[in-house]
């Protein structure tokens, strides 16, 4: 049986095997799917090793990204683009490829929402491997700007003018923003320490759509704050994770799984419905 698995530390909260194992029944793959939390310095040895044995693909998470680009034979152009790797698939010819499909798994859970990103201005929040994933699945749905704000102004700026020539992309001081914004997404971490980015409320309408990339079985608290400000749209990244799972399914096996069953057992798992 093909064997795939999840590399992080830690890694025991991964939901990775609960979808991939949804996502196999789906789609009639014979597939088994497991966890590996190797010690920080053990990341490379334990992924050859897996391969090695027969290993056919696996994910990539926290804190093993940027490394896991730097260990592949080839990289695809999306993971080019985003500085790091969260999908790897050894191919017919034994090249490990490194991929990355968060940026497409975030999209993608937009668009599921009934988001609209064409000619729409986007705010993201921080500057990180969260936010560089992010920008040029962003970039490519054509918004007519995307702002970026970061405690770091300079890191803000640096990845703004990385990724200019793919679209209108700026960097902004929290000090700067000025509305509206038809869509603000939060890719920084603050929400698993209970934290807020300094976002003035003013900038919070009715019509804004709100989309923080960390979950929870409760709101996180940036959507907590969202809608106390009036926000009435609004998303955590458990329909990512899934999306981005789904991305990586295709890339192994050929076949996309389809995400919204998958959602809906993953929601009943952690017991949000």
């Amino acid at each position: 049986m093909d064997r795939y698995l999840v590399f992080g530390h830690p890694v025991r909260h991964s939901k990775s095997p609960f979808i991939h194992t949804l996502f196999a029944r789906q789609t009639q793959q014979e597939l088994e799917y497991g966890l590996a939390e190797p010690a920080i310095d053990e990341f490379a040895n334990a992924l050859q090793v897996f391969f090695a044995q027969g290993g056919k693909g696996c994910n990539v998470t926290v804190p093993f990204k940027e490394q896991a680009f730097t260990l592949v034979d080839r990289l695809s152009p999306r993971a080019k683009r985003a500085g790091a790797v969260n999908t790897i698939k050894l191919t017919d010819d034994g090249v490990l490829l490194g991929d990355n499909t968060d940026g497409a798994g975030l999209v993608a859970d937009l668009k599921s929402h009934g988001v609209t990103l064409a000619d729409s201005r986007i705010l993201l929040l921080g500057a990180g491997g969260a936010a560089r994933g992010a920008l040029a699945p962003l970039l490519a749905e054509l918004p007519s700007e995307l702002v970026i704000a970061n405690r770091t102004h300079t890191k803000a700026q640096l990845l703004a003018a990385e990724f200019h020539d793919l679209g209108p992309v700026t960097a902004q001081t929290y000090e700067q923003l000025a509305g509206p914004f038809d869509l603000v997404i939060n890719s920084t971490s603050a929400s698993l320490q209970g934290e807020l980015p300094p976002l003035a409320p003013a900038l919070i309408h009715t019509d804004i759509a709100i989309y923080d990339m960390m979950y929870g079985a409760s709101d996180t608290a940036f959507i907590s704050w969202a809608k106390q400000h009036g926000a009435r749209q609004t998303m955590d990244g458990l329909g990512m994770l899934v999306e981005q799972a789904a991305e990586a399914f295709t890339v192994w096996r050929g076949i996309r799984p389809g995400t919204k069953q998958v959602l809906r057992e993953l929601k009943r798992n952690l017991g949000v419905i």
